[in-house]
């Protein structure tokens, strides 16, 4: 985090956030996400990828046989069917994944990642990682595990999760 010399000075824009520490902490906590998930964007671009797209193959590839239906893949995700059948669709499009039918519930639909899917989930990696450590690289092993624990002590709070 920026010490107060690399912080902008608000008063030169005619703004005081006037938040109190709590929301602090959740806004400071929603700009990480939001740059973090800028700058993953920019990786995936290359590999013509969304942030959600490369999220919705991540999850499928950490899937058992590659599969997963729709509704567990966007509980997993956090976003809702309708937003994963659009990231579906194009991910099929693309080669990356296959829609299909459950063999036993007709009604239930069943994304598969492909070898394509497969290999740019390999290809994209080493970046990955590398923007991963940029973010924690000065946090030590110790740090991360409590951050860790307090972000999800956190989301556990949520009313939401209730």
């Amino acid at each position: 985090m920026p010490d107060e010399s690399e912080r902008p000075d608000w008063g030169a824009y005619n703004y005081k956030s006037g938040l109190k520490i709590d929301e602090k902490v959740l806004v400071a906590l929603v700009k990480a996400s939001e740059v973090y998930k800028k700058d993953c964007d920019t990786i995936y671009k290359n590999y013509g990828l969304t942030f959600s797209q490369y999220n919705a193959l991540r999850v499928l590839h950490n899937s058992k046989d590659g599969q997963n239906s729709v509704t567990i893949a966007s509980k997993i995700m956090l976003v809702s069917g309708p937003n994963m059948t659009g990231v579906a669709k194009r991910l099929e499009k693309n080669g990356f994944i296959l829609r299909k039918h459950d063999s036993k519930d007709e009604r239930i639909t069943i994304l598969e990642i492909t070898p394509k899917g497969r290999q740019v989930i390999r290809n994209i990696q080493t970046a990955h990682d590398e923007n991963i450590g940029n973010y924690l690289r000065s946090f030590s092993e110790e740090g991360k595990k409590r951050l860790l624990g307090d972000l999800k002590q956190l989301y556990s709070n949520s009313p939401l999760k209730k």
